[in-house]
């Protein structure tokens, strides 16, 4: 076992910590194949040091045929050669350690890869086997099995059953996928299943993994049995609150993420971990909890519209939750499965994201001063919040999304199963642009794997770094400053116009965030950074200030 190289006294380290997620094959490109890589990212390790943050979470990067990004794993337990070798990896481990910066891997425990040896020694398995009951199989309905078992939907749309083929080309049964075909579902009721995912976490903390993100955590237990309920959609308000539905968030799942702690516990220190889990926000205590995982994601201010009512109202829910939880809570405003947060304050409210993408970002027009302003104020608040707050990679330069991206590049699976009506993720992951020319804007020596748009120039590291006002200077700033001023895990709301978010923490720091039009006075106090530049003295509309007393 590789022993941590952080001191073991400091196992709250994640409670207010700053986590980056490196999107790894859009990230940086070592050796010009177009895809990002493991040595990508540990050559810009001095870039993540300066940024300021204190971990790093790393999407996928195992062996993966890409039908969903890297998220179909057909090994759990070793990096994809087109993106380096676990020595690679350990040697990424080592330089990022070194500056301090504490590293989390995604474990996807759902749905592996069809490439997956289990599921293609299920493949080749008769029914009712063992191989099979590593996943979820049922026979057809129908007077010969043609129709699916029931008429529940993929994420990815139209149905999540596909049927097999028999070795003799008769058709076969059908597998469960809640996502994509190429990702099966596994049948969490299969001890086989638990163990190996157990050694899964073992295998990546012995390698020195600081924490995992947990993707779909809330899907892994499902209730099959007969007769199968109608599921219209899988929004989170149609889950009940008593743990009952059919696929999400059952009760039992705790046990599993009770396993799963004992073994973060056997560490010195502990690993962490993170739930992605879309269930009722009322259920998110369930996977933070000192039992289990630990944190939760809260997407509530991720979904939020630019408004100082809502952002106040979800700020006081997500820490009451939180305190009842025992965990800290953690604030999103971007990822690699939404548009950029500096394209959504961009656009009118109510905007669907979905149609704006199909008409390539031009219509309604997107107001990229409007978003870029409120970006910059948002992550600012975020970043006074008690709690910790995980950043999306490009955010820091003040990405917007790809709108345009043309139909025939597009990899997502969205697009490619939902009749291309809908384009998508891909317009948030692709590759970043580190210098101002070149054929990938120094992201590597060939084009990307996804188009870049002209207008990355002006926000490549190299063009923000003699900037002085750009929003890379400004990340950096905020999160140096952060380290200073961050205090005990409350706050006290301050009494503000009705446009103005305004609190502060124990030790007198204060956050003011104008949601309004309008400059506002701000209080008596030094005034320690802005989001953008004071008007009058005062704080102008879509900025923060942070201000000491």
């Amino acid at each position: 076992m590789t022993e941590s190289v952080f001191l073991a006294g400091d196992e709250n380290w994640w409670r207010q910590a700053v986590v980056y997620q490196v999107y790894p094959r859009s990230f940086k490109d070592s050796n010009g194949d177009g895809l990002g890589d493991v040595k990508g990212i540990t050559s810009k390790v001095d870039y993540i040091a300066e940024l300021g943050v204190d971990a790093i979470w790393l999407s996928p990067f195992y062996p993966s045929a890409l039908a969903d990004g890297g998220y179909d794993v057909a090994d759990y337990r070793d990096v994809d050669p087109k993106l380096g070798t676990l020595a690679d990896f350990d040697d990424m481990i080592q330089a990022y350690h070194a500056k301090g910066i504490r590293v989390f891997a995604d474990v996807v425990p759902n749905h592996s890869s069809d490439l997956h040896v289990w599921f293609q020694e299920a493949l080749a398995a008769e029914p009712g086997s063992a191989a099979r009951d590593r996943y979820i199989f049922r026979d057809g309905k129908g007077a010969h099995g043609e129709l699916p078992p029931n008429d529940w939907p993929s994420h990815f749309g139209p149905t999540s059953w596909t049927r097999t083929t028999t070795a003799d080309g008769t058709p076969g049964q059908w597998y469960l996928h809640l996502f994509a075909p190429e990702q099966p579902d596994f049948n969490w009721d299969n001890p086989e299943v638990i163990e190996d995912f157990k050694k899964t976490l073992r295998f990546w903390s012995d390698r020195g993994v600081d924490g995992f993100r947990i993707d779909v955590a809330h899907a892994l237990k499902k209730d099959m049995s007969e007769p199968y309920p109608t599921i219209v959609d899988y929004d989170p308000k149609h889950i009940p609150l008593d743990g009952s539905h059919h696929l999400f968030d059952r009760e039992e799942l705790v046990e599993v993420y009770r396993g799963w702690r004992e073994i973060f516990n056997s560490y010195n220190p502990p690993r962490v971990a993170v739930a992605e889990a879309w269930v009722p926000a009322e259920r998110r205590y369930r996977y933070a909890s000192p039992e289990t995982l630990g944190q939760s994601f809260n997407f509530d201010l991720l979904a939020a519209p630019w408004s100082a009512k809502k952002f106040k109202k979800t700020i006081e829910f997500n820490l009451k939750l939180s305190e009842k939880s025992g965990s800290s809570s953690t604030w999103v405003l971007s990822n690699h499965d939404v548009v950029r947060h500096a394209s959504r304050y961009g656009l009118p409210k109510k905007t669907n994201y979905d149609k704006w993408l199909v008409t390539d970002g031009t219509s309604p027009e997107l107001d990229r001063e409007l978003g870029l302003s409120r970006a910059r104020a948002a992550t600012m608040l975020l970043l006074a919040l008690p709690g910790s707050t995980y950043m999306y990679q490009g955010e820091e330069l003040g990405l917007f999304e790809v709108a345009d991206l043309p139909g025939e590049v597009l990899q997502d699976p969205i697009w490619l199963r939902d009749g291309k009506t809908r384009k998508g993720r891909d317009g948030c992951r692709v590759p970043l642009p580190w210098e101002k020319t070149g054929s990938s804007f120094g992201f590597g020596s060939a084009s990307a794997h996804l188009p870049q748009p002209s207008w990355f120039a002006g926000f490549s590291v190299e063009f923000e770094e003699v900037q002085e006002d750009s929003t890379l200077k400004l990340y950096r700033a905020a999160l140096a400053l952060r380290k200073q001023l961050l205090s005990t895990e409350t706050l006290e709301w301050v009494t503000s116009p009705r446009k103005v978010v305004h609190f502060k923490r124990a030790n007198g720091w204060h956050n003011i965030t104008n949601f309004g039009k309008k400059p506002v006075a701000l209080p008596e106090g030094t005034v320690q950074l802005t989001s953008a530049p004071l008007v009058d003295g005062k704080l102008p509309g879509n900025a923060t200030a942070w201000i000491t007393v």
